[in-house]
């Protein structure tokens, strides 16, 4: 039997993590969203392309929850979403209502699942459904590391003119302007860019992959950023789905960790069938501690307006 990942908002971000979920063929897919046709249509589109993508899943769109019984993972990128000026602070309240109504459905209906939360700002909504949801840590995580790590693997490869496939990132703390990218620890071709590039270099690649959601936010004028977070979904839902016990940074409910404690952080996780299978502590400097404590700072401070 097939995997079934239910995926709540079936706007830009979800229904682009639908199709990268269907190409690669990892589970059935379910789309909820309020507005009705738009889940119903856009999951009917889908399917229609999948004969030509040789892909078996199944794919349908609904207006309620019922659809969603027995998934193995769900997807919450439903919310409003941020516009050119709008903090992630100005987003937690009008949110924190949409993400807490779809956690209590989703658990009525899947008591096991395992929850990956996209909604803005990630960290403070991440706690929502982990006090909705009841359930432990290791079944409530955040798509954010993920996605910002690509961004700081595109701005190295631009700025160096290398293959992306040579790149790899590291990207800590909380989702938006107080991640801490470490160029320690980002290399290419396993080479760390503090070799390869200058200190204001660096810094202008690491401001510019701290306010990357922002660019795209302002760019577009209406909207924000999806085909990058749809497949950074996707590649945690692939860890989780295939038991890879792959490395990725996500954010995680922390209990003592880097000297933070209940909290969501954006740290580098071990994701496997279970989900949060480990969280890997490596060692910082004390500028690197320091800027993950002012991140968890941040977050503490948005998850203080929900009360």
């Amino acid at each position: 039997m097939r995997k079934k990942v239910t995926i709540v908002g079936a706007g830009n971000v979800g229904a682009t993590t639908a199709h990268w979920l269907a190409a690669k063929e990892l589970a059935d897919i379910v789309l909820v969203d309020i507005v009705e046709g738009v889940p119903q249509g856009k999951a009917l589109d889908l399917l229609e392309s999948l004969p030509i993508e040789k892909s078996d899943v199944g794919v349908v769109g609904s207006n309620d929850y019922d659809l969603t019984a027995g998934s193995d993972i769900v997807v919450i990128t439903a919310g409003f979403p941020r516009k050119p000026g709008m903090s992630r602070d100005d987003l937690v309240r009008a949110n924190a209502e949409i993400v807490s109504a779809a956690t209590a459905q989703i658990v009525k209906r899947s008591p096991n699942a395992l929850l990956i939360i996209v909604t803005n700002p990630l960290d403070a909504m991440c706690e929502v459904a982990r006090r909705v949801s009841g359930f432990p840590r290791e079944r409530v995580l955040g798509m954010a590391g993920v996605l910002d790590s690509a961004r700081f693997c595109t701005f190295i490869a631009m700025e160096l003119g290398v293959s992306i496939d040579n790149v790899h990132a590291f990207v800590l703390g909380g989702h938006g302007d107080q991640m801490v990218p470490l160029p320690r620890y980002s290399t290419v071709a396993g080479i760390p860019i503090t070799e390869l590039l200058d200190k204001a270099t660096i810094d202008r690649l690491v401001e510019r992959t701290a306010k990357g959601g922002g660019e795209i936010v302002n760019l577009l004028k209406a909207g924000s950023a999806y085909y990058a977070p749809g497949r950074a979904i996707t590649e945690m839902v692939d860890a989780i789905l295939k038991d890879k016990h792959k490395i990725l940074p996500c954010a995680a409910y922390l209990q003592g960790e880097y000297g933070i404690h209940n909290l969501f952080i954006g740290v580098p996780c071990r994701l496997g069938a279970k989900g949060l299978e480990q969280v890997v502590e490596i060692k910082l400097t004390a500028e690197e501690g320091a800027a993950l404590q002012k991140s968890a700072q941040a977050v503490e401070a948005l998850v203080k307006t929900l009360g």
